[in-house]
């Protein structure tokens, strides 16, 4: 698996890894960093800035060339999947990304409020708009389970995330509790030591499912 941050202005996927190391150069291209526990391959801007803490403040166009850069140059190997981070909206990043890369389809994340849902709403339909597909919607912070009763509380309030699927006819895939264990593991750079099956399955047979569906078509 890799994972290429497409994030550039506020990249995060290295430190929810743990990887601090920088990316090498070789004749055949970027070496991409890997995580110490699963090996997953990264690039990030984040690994090639001298202080991670400083801001990236740049325009489109120059957003645009790294991002076509973290395709194009970096030496990838042979992967199964590469996933490609994007910031939410429907600015420079994300029009890049449907331009320049071959993809598969796009996997949409919400949360339970209304607000949100009107975001999403754009990114599907600019996905529409660049004819790519829309693989699965995913609603994350979509409740909280009470430690001692185990009650599931829809502390964003109920759900809108049905009603997103059915307008743009894509299946909700999953439904992911806020877990504590999450923000510990990720701010200690520790994210792939999460292990929750019953909150992990649902999404990755989800999204397995509908990729399948789409390469037996293909085929």
């Amino acid at each position: 698996v890799g994972v290429l941050d497409a994030d550039v202005t506020g990249p995060s996927i290295p430190k929810l890894l743990g990887v601090r190391n920088t990316p090498m150069g070789t004749p055949d291209g970027i070496i991409p960093c890997q995580s110490a526990e699963l090996g997953i391959r990264v690039m990030s801007v984040n690994l090639i800035l001298d202080d991670p803490a400083k801001p990236v403040v740049w325009r489109g166009p120059l957003i645009g060339n790294v991002l076509k850069q973290f395709w194009e140059d970096v030496s990838w190997g042979e992967l199964d999947v590469l996933l490609v981070d994007l910031p939410p909206g429907t600015a420079d990043a994300p029009l890049t990304v449907m331009q320049t890369m071959p993809l598969d389809g796009l996997v949409m994340i919400t949360s339970p409020q209304g607000l949100a849902g009107l975001i999403v709403e754009k990114a599907c339909n600019m996905a529409k708009m660049m004819n790519v597909e829309l693989l699965g919607l995913v609603e994350n912070m979509s409740y909280a389970v009470c430690p001692d009763c185990g009650k599931k509380m829809e502390i964003f309030g109920p759900s809108h995330a049905a009603e997103v699927g059915e307008r743009f006819d894509v299946p909700l895939v999953a439904q992911l509790p806020i877990d504590t264990r999450v923000a510990i593991l990720g701010d200690a750079g520790r994210l792939e030591e999460y292990d929750e099956a019953a909150v992990l399955d649902p999404l990755v047979e989800g999204l397995l499912s509908r990729l399948g569906e789409k390469v037996t078509v293909e085929d």
